[in-house]
C-alpha cells in the first residue's frame, strides 16, 4: 500500500516564499529608509555649503568691497618702486599704483594693507591667496603667464646710461664713439657684460657689487657711464638736479604690470580699467602726479578724441 505524500514539504515551501518575501519587504523598506537618510544628509550638507560657495563665487571684486580695504604685496627696499621715507612711511611709483586702485575701489587711496614680501614671494603669494594683488615692479613673461594673470602694464623700463654732467662725453653718440677708450660700470650679473655690449660692443665694463659702488666709480671718473634701469636714472637725477645727465640712448625693453589670481575676470576687468583710465582718462592727474614725483618727467597728457591707445 502507497504510503500518502505528506503535504507539509508543499506548505512549507510555501511558507518559506512567504517568508522571504516578506523578508524581502523588509529589507527594501530598511535601504529605502535608508537612502532618505542619506539624501536629506546630503541635502543637508549641499546647504550647509552653499554659503561658503556663494562666497567663493561672489568672486575676489566683491570679496575686497566687502570686507573694505584691499590687500597688496610689494617690497620696500628699491626706490623709486617700493622703499621706506625718512617717516618710515612706505612710498614709491608701485605705491602709487596701489593707491590709484585702492581709489578705485573705495574713493579712498588709504584703504590698504600692504604686504611686504620678497622678489620671490610675488607669485606664490598671489596662487595662495595671500594677497589680492602684487605691484611689485613685476617684469611680464611669457613663463609667467601661465601662473598669473597680468594687469594692463603701467610702466616700459628700459636700460640707460647716466653721465656726469660737463664729463668727457656729452652723450650716446660721444660714447660710441669713443670705442674702447670708454669704461662703463654696471651692476654685478651674469648679463652684465653682453648687456653693455648690446649698446657699446667696444666698451670696457666694470662690475660692482651694490648700485652705491657703481655710481661711486662714475662719480670718481673710473667709469664714464653708468648703465642703469632708466627708471633708477630718473630718480637719481632728480634727487641730485643738474649733477647727472641722460645720455639720449635707451634699450633692453621690460614691461612692469601687477598681477593677480587667474580664473577671474571681473576682477582683472576691474584692475585694468583703473589702470588704464589713470593713464588715459578720468583720473590721469593721478598717474601724472605719481610720474613726476618719482621721475622727473611730465608723461604724455591724453589726447581728446579718437582714443590713443587703439592708434
Amino acid at each position: 500500500m502507497q504510503a500518502p505524500r505528506p503535504r507539509n514539504n508543499v506548505l512549507g515551501a510555501r511558507e518559506q516564499a512567504v517568508r522571504r518575501g516578506a523578508d524581502n519587504e523588509r529589507e527594501g523598506n530598511a535601504v529605502l529608509k535608508w537612502t532618505i537618510k542619506v539624501a536629506a544628509g546630503i541635502g543637508l550638507c549641499a546647504l550647509a555649503m552653499l554659503p561658503a560657495q556663494t562666497a567663493s563665487a561672489q568672486g575676489k571684486l566683491k570679496e575686497v568691497l566687502s570686507r573694505g580695504k584691499l590687500i597688496v604685496g610689494t617690497g620696500s627696499t628699491n626706490p623709486p618702486w617700493h622703499f621706506r621715507d625718512e617717516k618710515g612711511d612706505l612710498v614709491g611709483f608701485d605705491i602709487e599704483i596701489a593707491k590709484i586702485i585702492a581709489q578705485g575701489l573705495f574713493d579712498d587711496p588709504s584703504k590698504i594693507e600692504f604686504v611686504n614680501q620678497a622678489s620671490d614671494a610675488r607669485i606664490p603669494n598671489i596662487v595662495t591667496g595671500k594677497v589680492d594683488i602684487a605691484c611689485q615692479f613685476v617684469t611680464v613673461t611669457a613663463a609667467r603667464a601661465q601662473q598669473v594673470a597680468f594687469t594692463i602694464p603701467y610702466y616700459r623700463e628700459g636700460v640707460s646710461l647716466m653721465l656726469v654732467s660737463g664729463g668727457r662725453y656729452a652723450d650716446y653718440a660721444a660714447l660710441k664713439a669713443a670705442g674702447n677708450k670708454v669704461t662703463v660700470s654696471v651692476l654685478q650679473n651674469v648679463f652684465a657684460e653682453k648687456m653693455v655690449h648690446d649698446a657699446l660692443p667696444e666698451a670696457k665694463v666694470d662690475q660692482f657689487e651694490s648700485v652705491d659702488l657703481m655710481y661711486q666709480a662714475l662719480n670718481s671718473g673710473r667709469a664714464d657711464a653708468a648703465a642703469t634701469d632708466s627708471s633708477s636714472l630718473r630718480y637719481y637725477m632728480k634727487q641730485n638736479a643738474g649733477r647727472y645727465v641722460d645720455s639720449g640712448f635707451s634699450w633692453n625693453p621690460q614691461t612692469y604690470s601687477c598681477i593677480v589670481k587667474q580664473g577671474d575676470q571681473d576682477w582683472l576687468n576691474f584692475v585694468n580699467v583703473a589702470i588704464r583710465e589713470s593713464m588715459t582718462g578720468t583720473t590721469f592727474p593721478l598717474y601724472k602726479a605719481a610720474f613726476e614725483r618719482w621721475f622727473g618727467e611730465t608723461p604724455p597728457e591724453p589726447k581728446i578724441g579718437f582714443p590713443s591707445e587703439f592708434r
